[in-house]
């Protein structure tokens, strides 16, 4: 079974994911895979160097900054990177999943409805957080100002529009009560392969 897991920026969703690896269960996160597919593919660093120019890498790395500048404000620009790098880092899941055997995997994507990935799982729990604490955390982590992380907040769907699909709903207040949220949904998915 393959369990999508999404949630807004700064909702916690890595921390959601290290708890449900802890656990035992398989992971798969598909920013960062795609992030190593950017840096290691010959084909996908050809045409994003293509579309966004020769600054989009530095000695071999991702300038992502330079990418986010350029991509996050023009939904075009962003659409066309995405099409460049989701079919790539859908066929690297694929060869992931073929080669699973636990019960189920959790396959954490920021984006899972934006890019229609939905449709990859059984089933999709989406992590919530308070707005406030959304945007402090992302300040803090990424360095960056609260314009930045709203810009970014507005390239994804509104969190209540993904409750509304969601299978499972946890909401990151606290590590205490987190842990428990995840530790009830783990539960529920291994009774619900049992079927």
């Amino acid at each position: 079974m393959i369990v999508g897991l999404t949630g807004g920026i700064g909702s916690g969703k890595s921390t959601v994911l290290k708890m449900f690896e802890s656990l035992g269960v398989p992971i798969y996160q598909a920013d960062i895979e795609a992030k190593n597919i950017m840096v290691h593919s010959q084909e996908v660093k050809k045409k994003i160097i293509h579309l966004l120019g020769d600054e989009s890498y530095q000695n071999d790395e991702l300038n992502r900054t330079y990418i986010a500048q350029k991509v996050f404000n023009n939904k075009e620009l962003l659409a066309s990177l995405n099409a460049i790098v989701h079919p790539a880092v859908y066929k690297h899941f694929k060869n992931f999943v073929a080669k699973q055997t636990a019960p189920y995997l959790v396959y954490e994507n920021a984006i899972l409805y934006e890019n229609k990935s939905e449709h990859l799982c059984d089933k999709v729990i989406v992590v919530t957080a308070d707005l406030e604490d959304r945007i402090s955390r992302v300040m803090k982590r990424d360095k960056v100002d609260r314009e930045a992380v709203l810009a970014r907040m507005n390239n994804q769907w509104c969190q209540e529009d993904k409750i509304k699909k969601a299978d499972f709903v946890i909401h990151n207040s606290n590590l205490d009560e987190l842990a428990k949220e995840v530790a009830v949904v783990h539960n529920q998915l291994l009774k619900a392969n049992e079927f």
